[in-house]
């Protein structure tokens, strides 16, 4: 089988390369997945050019990127009955502190992190439902319902983002989202009740007049050093910010006095470490939305196996609109 494998951390053109191995065997536990779409995130990138945090120089003699992938299982191991062969799965923290990620023609990993794709589902789709999916859906759903609440999603053009507005909307909530100018009309179509320019100055006063005049019960941040101090306006009291990321700002300076005067709670989230009932829950809401047909993926393109440098790049760029996936082999028929 082919997989694409870096050997020391450095620039995709650098350090990326195709290398054919042998198929792994599954362990006691364990399934094997034939890997049709490796899902490419940031944090793939940032692996790729300076480690994982907690792992010392390059850990291991090889790597396997991505964490997110799907494909159909063609073999399990010891304690895992037969009958999942044939499952059509997405994947979640396939390369998370091990070596072996999706970006394999196959990968052998602990069988509930293979989880079983609706059947009305595409295999695209489900390489987005690992870091993207996972994250969205406990932003919003972390700490309970959302039903009848407002849920500010900053950010909503983004791959979560997206995913965020559609969950949100999906389970009851009013959403206000922001944005770039160009993603505005994605965002609306995805359920946003309101779109907002994430640049305008009076940014605070347009989110409270869009809820009519009312704080927001939660909101869903994707740059929090840098909205900090719009969110510590408008959240309402016993309201939680959730957020996922601080890119621009990663030393913020918290507005301590209105945040601890509204009792909120600042959820940080690193999917790959949601405890076990976490996960559980937060991908059954996924799942939940994904039969009710909740769910639309934004696909900014998908690269062919000899293009991994290029779709690597595509994501350290910025700028997306849509996730990124890279093809391992082809659609199996169905």
């Amino acid at each position: 089988m082919k997989a694409i494998t870096y050997r020391a951390f450095g620039a995709a053109s650098e350090v990326l390369q195709i290398e054919d191995m042998a198929s792994p065997v599954p362990q006691p536990g364990e399934v094997l997945v034939d890997v049709v779409y490796s899902g490419v995130n940031p944090s793939d990138v940032k692996t790729r050019t300076r480690g994982q945090p907690g792992l010392q120089g390059f850990p291991w003699d090889f790597i396997i990127p991505h964490s997110d992938g799907s494909g159909v299982i063609s073999a399990v191991g010891e304690g895992v009955p037969d009958s999942r062969i044939g499952e059509r799965v997405w994947i979640w923290n396939g390369q998370f502190r091990r070596h072996w990620g999706t970006a394999a023609q196959q990968v052998a990993l602990p069988s509930e992190q293979a989880v079983l794709l609706p059947d009305a589902v595409s295999l695209e789709a489900g390489a987005v439902l690992g870091i993207p999916g996972l994250t969205a859906g406990f932003a919003v759903f972390g700490r309970g319902d959302v039903t009848g609440k407002t849920v500010l999603v900053q950010g909503g053009a983004g791959t979560v983002g997206i995913l965020a507005v559609q969950l949100a909307k999906w389970g009851g909530a009013r959403v206000i989202a922001t944005c770039g100018a160009t993603g505005s009309d994605r965002v609306l179509t995805a359920g946003a009740d309101v779109v907002l320019d994430y640049r305008a100055a009076d940014l605070a006063a347009q989110i409270l007049a869009a809820n009519m005049g009312k704080p927001v019960d939660l909101i869903v941040e994707v740059e929090f050093g840098s909205n900090i101090a719009t969110d510590a306006e408008v959240i309402a009291e016993n309201g939680r910010i959730a957020a996922y990321g601080s890119a621009r700002e990663m030393s913020p300076s918290l507005p301590f006095l209105p945040l601890l005067f509204k009792a909120v709670t600042v959820d940080i989230i690193l999917v790959y470490l949601l405890t076990q009932a976490q996960r559980a829950a937060t991908i059954a809401r996924l799942q939940a939305a994904l039969a009710a047909g909740a769910l639309q993926f934004d696909i900014q393109k998908v690269y062919g196996i000899s293009e991994a440098c290029a779709a690597h790049e595509a994501v350290e760029a910025g700028a997306r609109q849509g996730a990124v996936l890279l093809q391992l082999a082809p659609e199996p028929s169905r």
